[in-house]
């Protein structure tokens, strides 16, 4: 995954009036931590940070003042009535660097016919370099059937990834559809037929 590349400035003013005034003039307060240094309190550019960051475990390439900072998305706070990002909290990482993150589960590919799936774990801990974090873990289902599971540990995991999360982890397991499961699956293909007409 490439770095989103975006200019920073530095303020000095906090509380929530300032938060307030920022996000009113396009900006988005953030701060930087890590490696033992002193945060940095800057502003982002709200329309490209909220783009940047729509994937999990952005990596941003922040430009302040002509000193660039590999950064890490740890926390985004949002507000709850309108899910504008109100506050973003930064990790400083450096190229080479190992971290933990938590990565979406994706499942993909159709079962055999007859059976439904359930998918217990939606993310997953691994630990993966800073610079090619993983966007997501896939897991293929196609003709699997009733009575087979599949573990955390049998993931395929994207190159230099490194599993964290517990080996016998349940992540998806594959029953027989029931006739209640059947019939809203047809009485929603039915209703879908409906809405086309």
């Amino acid at each position: 995954m490439s770095e989103q590349k975006l200019a920073a400035e530095v303020r000095t003013e906090f509380g929530k009036g300032f938060a307030r005034r920022a996000r009113m003039a396009g900006q988005i307060p953030a701060v930087i931590y890590g490696h033992g240094a002193e945060p940095i309190h800057i502003t982002l550019p709200s329309k490209a940070t909220t783009l940047a960051v729509r994937k999990a475990n952005a990596l941003l390439s922040l430009d302040i003042d002509g000193d660039v900072h590999l950064a890490l998305v740890k926390d985004i706070q949002r507000d709850p009535i309108k899910q504008i990002i109100e506050h973003i909290d930064l990790l400083t990482v450096i190229k080479g660097e190992k971290v933990t993150v938590d990565v979406p589960v994706h499942v993909t590919g159709e079962l055999a016919p007859g059976n439904v799936y359930n998918q217990e774990l939606t993310v997953i801990s691994l630990e993966a370099e800073a610079t090619h974090l993983p966007t997501a873990v896939e897991v293929d289902i196609e003709g699997r059937t009733a009575g087979e599971h599949i573990h955390a540990s049998d993931l395929v995991l994207p190159k230099g990834s490194v599993l964290l999360a517990d080996a016998d982890a349940l992540v998806v397991h594959i029953s027989e559809a029931t006739e209640s499961a059947e019939g809203e699956e047809a009485e929603a293909g039915e209703a879908a037929a409906a809405s086309a007409e």
